[in-house]
């Protein structure tokens, strides 16, 4: 029995769990245009959850633990990558790095730039400049892999490096553009968790106990702090060890990486689409689909991904700052770019924190659903022209 790598393993569940994102944004969206509309709304809008011990309690809907605790996990395992991946992995090399990097710059700044344009003038829509530069890598690496043996294993692998540094590029922007009024008292406080994490790591700690403990109050002061809550679970994984240092062939961020990947790809990221997707198609109107918002998003995923993606590898492969990989065509490049602009999870996550109101919400849900629909579906077809069989 041949052992599978790291990387295969990686995308396996990465396919299947763009399946099950699928199946879950389809199951919110045929919910919300049945008579259970009312009670999928109630359900995660309205119903108070209520966390907290002794007199410290917050009181927020289901949707908001969801997308700021749950989603907190999946920042953690995007995290984990990054680092892998940064140190050890495709992105260690320069020589490899450039490429992706190049890439995923001109795939964030276009969508922005189209996105802007689209909405010059109208100050109250520019703050969804950014919904647009997410990439969805489970929806992404999902279509790709329906090609399977097409496809050469290295445009797997640049998709795969382009997805995570998009994410990278993402909880930036997230970082500097979406967070609230800030109280410094716990800001400070969140630093001296990130400092104790840190300490942990020096010190040579692998067991993922302690830092769970310290991340859990990093996350309840982000929380409270007017820092978005996710990016506790960044902070965490960057502070946890990629390999210890009494043994070298043993990795705690990857075992931590290979059991909270599952669960992430089948289950969290299930539940966010299936409680951020749902849109009445009652309420989607002409004006809906004219909208400023729904235009910009529309067209930063599906003009401004590949436009962008195809450009920065052109330039960066014309003036020999870096190589194609091996087998791949700058048709191929394009292809890619057009998945990439299936923005889905991360764009709709982004458009939460943009837009406080469902009005505005509905609006970058049916720019998402629209670009990520027809980007998964042309991108699909112009890889399969542009591919033949190939033995991985």
């Amino acid at each position: 029995m041949v052992k599978r790598t790291f990387f295969e393993r990686f995308r396996e569940i990465e396919s299947l769990g763009g399946i099950l994102l699928l199946l879950a944004a389809v199951l919110a969206i045929l919910i919300s245009n049945t008579p259970l509309q009312a009670w999928y709304h109630h359900f995660f809008r309205e119903i108070p959850v209520s966390f907290g011990i002794g007199k410290f309690s917050i009181v927020e809907s289901l949707q908001y633990w969801i997308n700021d605790g749950l989603m907190v996990l999946f920042f953690l395992l995007v995290g984990l990558e990054i680092k892998r991946e940064l140190v050890i992995g495709e992105l260690s090399r320069l020589s490899r790095a450039l490429l992706p990097v190049m890439a995923a710059l001109g795939g964030i700044v276009m969508p922005a730039i189209i996105y802007l344009l689209v909405n010059k003038g109208m100050s109250d829509y520019q703050p969804g400049w950014a919904i647009p530069t997410a990439t969805d890598i489970a929806f992404s690496l999902g279509v790709l892999s329906l090609l399977k043996s097409r496809i050469p294993l290295s445009l797997k692998i640049f998709l795969t490096a382009l997805a995570i540094i998009d994410d990278l590029g993402a909880i930036v922007v997230i970082a500097v553009f979406y967070t609230a009024g800030l109280s410094w008292l716990l800001v400070l406080a969140s630093f001296f968790c990130i400092t104790i994490l840190i300490l942990f790591n020096r010190a040579g700690v692998v067991r993922f106990a302690p830092y769970a403990v310290v991340g859990f109050i990093l996350w309840l002061c982000v929380l409270t702090s007017g820092i978005h809550a996710t990016l506790a679970g960044i902070a965490l994984a960057f502070a946890y060890p990629l390999q210890d240092k009494k043994n070298q062939l043993n990795s705690p961020s990857r075992r931590v990486e290979m059991h909270l990947h599952p669960w992430v790809s089948y289950l969290i990221l299930p539940i966010f689409a299936f409680a951020n997707s749902g849109v009445s198609f009652a309420r989607v109107t002409e004006y809906s689909l004219i909208h400023p918002i729904t235009l910009g998003v529309f067209a930063g995923l599906f003009f401004g991904k590949p436009l962008g993606i195809f450009l920065a590898s052109w330039l960066a492969v014309k003036t020999k700052v870096t190589t194609l990989p091996r087998d791949v065509h700058f048709g191929m490049i394009y292809g890619v770019g057009i998945l990439a602009g299936i923005g889905f999870t991360m764009s709709l996550f982004v458009g939460s924190l943009a837009f406080p109101t469902e009005e505005y919400r509905l609006m970058v849900k049916v720019g998402v659903f629209g670009a990520s629909f027809l980007s998964g579906l042309i991108g699909y077809v112009v890889l399969r022209r542009l591919s033949v069989p190939s033995e991985q």
